[in-house]
């Protein structure tokens, strides 16, 4: 078993054919809310993947949920994060706007929805990694999650950011959505006083 990655709430290692995310315990939390929240954490995004799964959304299998280890096993998929191709592939937005459009017909927030939680695995997307994602029928927080989105396309993918946007709105066609991305937008910017 070898660790592959480290975020600031988990280990994540292989194994075979295994993904192990392993929340990891937090000295400066008091134990007892510290196993509440990693127990809880566990559990919801389980749920999610599911949830997604159930949905039609491309996503890894969940194989098993240990409550006591805070430990998820997901299914390794052999693929390439997006963020690493999408420069060259840049049609791929009509496939996650595709995904993201599923995922929020469930009603589920991804929560960090970049381009290093997207996998391209046998010519199809997937998401990966719900560990911020929530269940919610707010249209806020469908189009902060296209927000953080597009944002990672300006700031990752500069040189072909718009052509992969246009390509996203050909499949993501939640206008309600997207209505409210535009409030979303006004508030990040500053008015120009004259």
């Amino acid at each position: 078993m070898k660790i592959i990655a480290e975020g600031a709430e988990a280990k994540i290692y292989k194994n075979k054919n295994t993904i192990i995310k392993d929340r990891i315990k937090k000295d400066y939390r008091l134990p007892v809310i510290d196993v509440l929240l990693r127990k809880s954490r566990t559990r919801s995004e389980a749920k999610l993947i599911r949830e997604a799964e159930r949905a039609g959304v491309n996503v890894p299998a969940v194989l098993e949920q240990n409550d006591k280890t805070y430990k998820l096993h997901i299914e390794f998929l052999d693929g390439e994060k997006v963020r690493d191709i999408l420069d060259k592939n840049w049609k791929l937005g009509e496939q996650i706007g595709e995904q993201v459009f599923k995922l929020h017909s469930r009603k589920i927030v991804h929560g960090d929805l970049t381009t290093s939680n997207m996998l391209l695995h046998n010519n199809k997307i997937y998401l990966i990694d719900f560990g911020l994602g929530e269940i919610s029928d707010r249209v806020e927080n469908m189009a902060v999650d296209i927000h953080l989105f597009k944002e990672c396309l300006i700031s990752k993918h500069h040189s072909i950011w718009e052509k992969v946007w246009k390509s996203f709105l050909k499949t993501y066609t939640n206008d309600k959505v997207l209505k409210h991305l535009k409030k979303v937008e006004a508030r990040g910017r500053y008015k120009k006083l004259d």
